[in-house]
Order: C-alpha cells, then sequence, then structure tokens
C-alpha cells in the first residue's frame, strides 16, 4: 500500500511543482505582528513622545541630518524579506531624515552564533532580529538596551498579551519589544474532506476536537493515497503545545532544570508515534523527501488531509488558492496552542538610540504588522489589535476565511511557549536528536526522555557557569 502511494506521490509532483515554486515558504519565521503605536502619531521624537531619556549617548538627527540605522535580520523567505523591505520603505517615508540599511542572511543556529559574537565584540547592528530562545543569552551579556523607560500611555507595555510581555521581560525589565505572536494550529484541505464525507471540525476553541476524535478522524481520512495527518512530531512548531495540553511541562519554575521524562510527556510521545506506525496515519519526514514535496505542498495536492503547523503558514496556503480550513489544536486535557516571536532589540553600542526607537515602534504599528497580519503570515501581540475596529483592518475573508474569527481569543489567550524562556538554546536541537531516535529508530522511550533531561541539563549548567 506504501509503494502505491509513494508512486502517487511522485507523480503528483510533475504536475504541481510549478504552480507551487512561485510561493514563498517561511522557515519557521518567529513572527512579527502588533497594534498602533505612537510612531502612528506622527512624532519624530521619541525621548519627547515617552517622557523618559532616550540615552546620553543617543545622537538625535536635526531637521537636515540623515541617521543610518543598520538592521540585521534573517532569511526566512522571500514573502517575509520583502514585506520588511516595504516596510523600511514605508518608515523612510515618514522619517525621511532616518535610512534603514537591512541585511538578512543566516538563519537559526548560526544566525544565533553570529549575533552572540557579535555581541562580544561591541558591534552589533542599531537594530536586530533576536529570536526568543537566545534572547535571554544575549540580555545577559549587556548587549541590548533596557527600553523599559521608553514605554508610556501611547504605547503601554501591559497593552502586550501576556505569552508576548512574558517573553519580553527579564527580571521586570524590557529589552526588547516582541514582534508578533505565532502559534501552531491546525490546517485541513476541504477538498479531502468533502469527497470522504467528513464534516469538517470546529473553528470554535470551545468545541475543537479532543485528540482521541482527532486520531479517529486521521485514520478515517487514509487510504492508499492519502495520509490523515502530518506534523505532530514537529519539535519546534508543536510538540510543546501537545504538552502542555496534557498538563506537561518542559522546564522547572526556574527553567534551570529539564522535565520532558514525566508520565504526562510520555503519553504524548507515545500517542503522536502510535498515529504513524498503529494507525498508519502519518508519514513519516522522509516519505516527504523521497517525493520532494514539503508538508504544505503535500496538503495543497491532497496527499495529506490535516497538516499541524504555525499560524504564519496561513500566508503560502492563502496564496497558492488551495480550498483550506484551519481549526485548533486537538485538546489532550487542556484546550490551548502557545505563542511565541522573535524580538525586536536596540542594541546598548548604539549611538541612534531615539531613532531606533522610533523604528521599533513602526515595527510594531499597524502600518507594518497590521498589513503582515492581513497576509496571515502573523497574529497580533497586542490586545488593543483584538479589539473589532482594529480587527476590521487587518482581517481579510480571502485570506483568514469566514470563521477564523472564532480562532482570534485562541491566538490571543495563547500559553508562553517554553522554547520562548529556555536558558539554552541548544535544547531544540537536542531533543530533535532524541526524538528521531525514538520516532525512527526505535529507541526505548523512558531512555529517550531521560537522555533529553539529562543533556538538557548540562547545556543549562554550561550556561549558568559562564
Amino acid at each position: 500500500m506504501r509503494k502505491k502511494r509513494v508512486i502517487a506521490l511522485i507523480l503528483a509532483v510533475t504536475m504541481t511543482v510549478a504552480a507551487i515554486t512561485g510561493c514563498g515558504a517561511p522557515s519557521r519565521p518567529d513572527g512579527a505582528g502588533a497594534a498602533d503605536t505612537a510612531a502612528d502619531t506622527g512624532s519624530t521624537n521619541a525621548s519627547e513622545d515617552t517622557g523618559s531619556d532616550a540615552s546620553a549617548d543617543s545622537e538625535p538627527a536635526s531637521s537636515g541630518d540623515v541617521v543610518e540605522l543598520t538592521f540585521m535580520g534573517w532569511e526566512a523567505s522571500p514573502l517575509e524579506t520583502q514585506a520588511v523591505k516595504d516596510g523600511i520603505a514605508a518608515f523612510e517615508a515618514q522619517y525621511p531624515n532616518i535610512k534603514v540599511n537591512y541585511t538578512p542572511g543566516l538563519a537559526g543556529s548560526e544566525y544565533n552564533a553570529k549575533l552572540l559574537s557579535s555581541a562580544a565584540a561591541g558591534s552589533l547592528p542599531d537594530v536586530m532580529f533576536v529570536a526568543a530562545e537566545s534572547y535571554r543569552t544575549i540580555v545577559s551579556k549587556g548587549a541590548l538596551w533596557d527600553i523599559t523607560e521608553q514605554f508610556d500611555e501611547t504605547y503601554p507595555l501591559d497593552d502586550f498579551i501576556e505569552s508576548s510581555r512574558t517573553i519580553m521581560e527579564v527580571d521586570g525589565h524590557v529589552y526588547g519589544i516582541s514582534s508578533c505572536t505565532v502559534s501552531p494550529i491546525i490546517y485541513y484541505n476541504k477538498d479531502v474532506f468533502d469527497a470522504k464525507g467528513i464534516p469538517y471540525p470546529s473553528a470554535d476553541p470551545e468545541n475543537c476536537w479532543t485528540i482521541d476524535e482527532f486520531r479517529e478522524v486521521a485514520k478515517q481520512l487514509t487510504d492508499d493515497e492519502i495520509y490523515g495527518v502530518y506534523g505532530l512530531e514537529s519539535v519546534a512548531d508543536t510538540l510543546n503545545a501537545q504538552l502542555l495540553s496534557n498538563g506537561g511541562t518542559r522546564y522547572s519554575d526556574d527553567y534551570t532544570k529539564s522535565t520532558l521524562n514525566s508520565p504526562e510527556n510520555k503519553e504524548v510521545f507515545e500517542i503522536i508515534k502510535a498515529i504513524r506506525t498503529e494507525d498508519g496515519s502519518a508519514p513519516d519526514a522522509s516519505t516527504l523527501d523521497a517525493v520532494g514535496m514539503s508538508a504544505k505542498q503535500m496538503l495543497q495536492t491532497g496527499k495529506v488531509a490535516m497538516l499541524m503547523d504555525g499560524s504564519w503558514s496561513l500566508q503560502e496556503l492563502a496564496a497558492s488558492g488551495m480550498n483550506i480550513g484551519m481549526a485548533p489544536l486537538p485538546a489532550y486535557d487542556k484546550v490551548l496552542t502557545t505563542g511565541q516571536a522573535h524580538l525586536h532589540c536596540i542594541a546598548d553600542t548604539s549611538p541612534h538610540k531615539e531613532e531606533a526607537w522610533l523604528f521599533l515602534q513602526f515595527l510594531s504599528g499597524m502600518d507594518y504588522q497590521g498589513a503582515l497580519v492581513k497576509s496571515g503570515l502573523w497574529m497580533p501581540n497586542r490586545y488593543s489589535m483584538y479589539e473589532e475596529d482594529a480587527v476590521a483592518q487587518w482581517y481579510d475573508e480571502k485570506v483568514h476565511g469566514d470563521s477564523y474569527r472564532q480562532m482570534l481569543s485562541y491566538f490571543r489567550d495563547a500559553a508562553v511557549d517554553p522554547g520562548a524562556l529556555q536558558l539554552s538554546s541548544q535544547a531544540r536541537d537536542i531533543i530533535a536528536e532524541e526524538t528521531d531516535m525514538y520516532f525512527k529508530e526505535d529507541q526505548d522511550l523512558d531512555v529517550t526522555l531521560q537522555n533529553m533531561d539529562t543533556r538538557i541539563n548540562e547545556a543549562i549548567q554550561d550556561v549558568l557557569e559562564q
């Protein structure tokens, strides 16, 4: 049966690849998105607007001078990179005395390593993306400007949703603005559901599937040509939400100990593996590699009926023109998703903190993030953007459909992703390596969980001793 399925997938590639490759494919962007800001009022003096001293060594531009800000990020996808460039052009039009030189480049661990080495050398750009998982490490180096006193009634800190504010705050201080919130959800191909005569999942979190209901539907959707679901095993995007939903934890309260080896977490791993190996409802990642298709392409072509992926994937999926539906994750116990995002930060060494603060406010304003939320790439991370009048500005039924509104509170009230607060960015790679041994090599689960705790605790200890 599997051989027939692989052959069918290979044939599908030749018919679909031309249409698909025209779409950008965000590679786990950590996001951006927010609400109206002080920058949107047209103010050009950050310290005057906030009632605080921007910095004694900051050099605000006079009316005739042009200040150049260096801005560094990662190359997530062509769509996102172009959106950043378009936003910069809009900012420069609003502030003609400020020029932003943007440098996208490395991603993931390579980007984090470059950021750390630049911090050690005192050569950070004025403004930069900082991945949430490495934010606390960069803060501990004294490399980021403390912007706590910059917030005021026109740009209030308490407007940020709880998950974002938790990520931003370190010991009561703020060193970066969380760019948005992104969360794992279910995407599904409506055409496959229709052909099978299976009702769509509810978009209402209060009526979402249980994990048992989800598992049964995935089996009903699976046949010789179609897998029911993909994405349950994704360490970076979906695993943490499933663990928290079942009452599990990733770390101790102070994040100094890994707590993966628990009965609650063990049950989640067992269910995920059973969906693939016992039910036959989910392909291994090697199946996608064999046919040269991404998970989103599998969903678009109807070879996978449901995909667990980040909320940012909506941008590409909506642009593909597929008949797409969205729903909350299945609940093990609690109904929840997780929220996290990269941060925009200002280097403590920047000589242009005042202009950089204006830029940070713009990056979380409706002109920039509002447009990107409207495209489906991100979700907003400020309470004010979930109010009815603000939703009307960014909600696009061509992108979000007619039922996505039912999920807005699901994003707004998301649990903070524990990966965003971890002390060592090595943890993600450790989990990926060990879970591969469990899912693909049949390593004993108890050994897998113990290995993860041991290795992560060693990585945390290395950080604490630095």
